[in-house]
């Protein structure tokens, strides 16, 4: 398990909390709906300021005011033209979880 308070993967699903804007509702997504993960580097001109939504109507990230002061993202890929962004806390521990329930993380570490 792993649960970072924006971040949560649980027995069923990953949880993205504070992701519909504007009422902060959480999105859950069972594991079968998840083709796999990248890992990204979180940059200034790849969202590091982007606090909450949408700049180029393809991804979107739910709000985390930390984002700033992280260097990792995730793009979680669900087989549509939307993809959710998360900067998990530890990345690590993430990976981790979501390997125990199947799901692939492309992107190098050194990437970050």
């Amino acid at each position: 398990m792993y649960d970072d308070g924006l971040v949560a993967c649980t027995e069923r699903e990953l949880v993205i909390r504070h992701y519909y804007f504007p009422i902060a509702t959480a999105k859950r997504i069972p594991y079968g709906q998840i083709r796999g993960l990248r890992r990204v580097p979180l940059t200034p001109v790849r969202g590091r300021w982007r606090i909450w939504g949408s700049g180029d109507f393809t991804h979107y990230y739910n709000l985390d005011p930390g984002r700033p002061h992280k260097d990792v993202a995730f793009v979680v890929d669900l087989a549509g033209r939307i993809k959710p962004v998360i900067t998990p806390d530890d990345p690590e521990s993430l990976i981790a979880a979501l390997a125990t329930h199947g799901i692939t993380v492309t992107g190098a570490a050194d990437q970050a």
